[in-house]
């Protein structure tokens, strides 16, 4: 005889509940659902598991040796399911570091797909996870595929995920942090702080080109990993820096949207088409999805800015 571990499940929850409206609720079903389930189970075990009225519900003997070993049926189940799914190449993912979009994604894959195995790099740039894109070493990496020092190598695709505005991060009494938002002319006025980490060649060219065209100023150059380290030589520093206007901010600093125009940064997907599984195909749709369901493609309702070298593979106006 064949058990339906849906109703061995349904079974064990009318037990701890003893109730079928309880019951029900916590399987999220129907009432009448739950009851006419239970009536298969005993028809087709050929004795009844519960005795029942409408005020009470009791276990039988026979539905107690049922509940007992149901339980344990429904654990093996589960140990099964877990242990399958260890088998499974993890998926590995590269977020650049703490805190930007593509944490975001992960986050939103891991809730998409509990039983996959994940891991998670920090390559601090999109420069450093080429090698190891190039070699299979990693599946999916994130960032902007222009100012890298070179071209993106033939075996790599990529997806557009984001346009993201670019705001400032600066201290509180900056006299920029008096306005609810920044003009880039106003920024020419005010030397900003360029951070960035040794290996995040294409967000260092995508300052450089904002530098450019705007005739703004570079105060001080540092280098360094992750926003808190640029948070904590803002504070030190006084200077303003390019950043996201999204997350908490640390005692004394504060956030203002650029505009006039908005500063964009043009996130991408990046994947080796020739190494590329099921899992890895089944992740970029997700990405996609979970990017045209935020409308994190759409360009800003005001003027923008890009580099003229991510105009040219980005759908929409130019």
């Amino acid at each position: 005889m064949d058990l339906d571990l849906r109703q061995v499940r349904y079974a064990v929850t009318l037990a701890e509940e003893l109730h079928f409206g309880r019951a029900a609720a916590a399987l999220t079903i129907a009432q009448q659902t739950l009851s006419s389930q239970i009536s298969a189970l005993e028809s087709r075990v050929g004795v009844p598991l519960f005795t029942r009225d409408r005020r009470h519900v009791a276990l039988t003997p026979a539905g107690e040796i049922f509940v007992k070993r149901g339980r344990r049926l429904l654990a093996d189940a589960q140990r099964l399911v877990d242990e399958v799914a260890r088998t499974q190449a993890p998926l590995r993912i590269d977020v650049l570091t703490e805190g930007l979009t593509p944490s975001l994604i992960t986050q939103h894959l891991r809730g998409e797909s509990p039983c996959l195995p994940f891991e998670v790099f920090q390559s601090q740039g999109l420069a450093a996870a080429l090698p190891r894109l190039l070699a299979g070493d990693l599946d999916i990496s994130f960032g902007r595929p222009h100012g890298l020092g070179q071209d993106l190598p033939a075996p790599l695709g990529t997806m557009p995920v984001r346009l993201e505005p670019i705001g400032l991060v600066m201290p509180t009494d900056h006299p920029l942090a008096a306005h609810d938002e920044v003009t880039l002319t106003a920024l020419t006025d005010h030397p900003l702080l360029v951070h960035t980490a040794e290996e995040a060649a294409e967000w260092r060219d995508w300052i450089d080109e904002a530098i450019n065209d705007f005739n703004l100023q570079a105060a001080l150059r540092v280098r360094g990993h992750g926003r808190a380290a640029i948070h904590a030589t803002v504070l030190a520093r006084g200077y303003p820096a390019f950043g996201l206007t999204t997350g908490d901010l640390p005692h004394g600093l504060t956030a203002r949207p650029l505009i006039n125009p908005v500063p964009l940064y043009p996130w991408h997907a990046v994947w080796n088409t020739q190494t590329a599984t099921p899992t890895v195909n089944r992740a970029l749709e997700l990405v996609h999805n979970y990017a045209q369901d935020h409308h994190w493609h759409q360009f800003p309702d005001r003027t923008w800015w890009l580099p003229g070298t991510d105009r040219t593979d980005l759908p929409g106006p130019s």
